[in-house]
């Protein structure tokens, strides 16, 4: 089996945009203790919910990164195929 290497690059990528969800969940979050009028300690109280949204929205991002890079390789398959 091959052994892959990430790199220090990658890694900090993937923890910024896991940062950027994180950060998302939790303006979806303040948003929710505003429109519907609920006390301040929401924001504590409700971290692990918080966090799910958090990993949903990265395994999201996931998903459609894949599925964009799949399809970039059809397409380019594709391609030498026909010239």
């Amino acid at each position: 089996m091959k052994d892959t290497i990430i790199t220090v690059e990658r890694k900090k990528a993937e923890i910024r945009t896991f940062g950027i969800c994180f950060l998302l969940a939790n303006l979806v979050n303040i948003y929710a203790i505003f429109a519907y009028a609920t006390p301040i300690t929401e924001i504590v109280t409700q971290i692990g919910y918080v966090f799910l949204l958090a990993v949903t929205l990265y395994l999201l991002r996931s998903i459609l990164l894949i599925v964009y890079i799949l399809v970039k390789k059809i397409i380019n398959i594709n391609n030498i195929r026909t010239k």
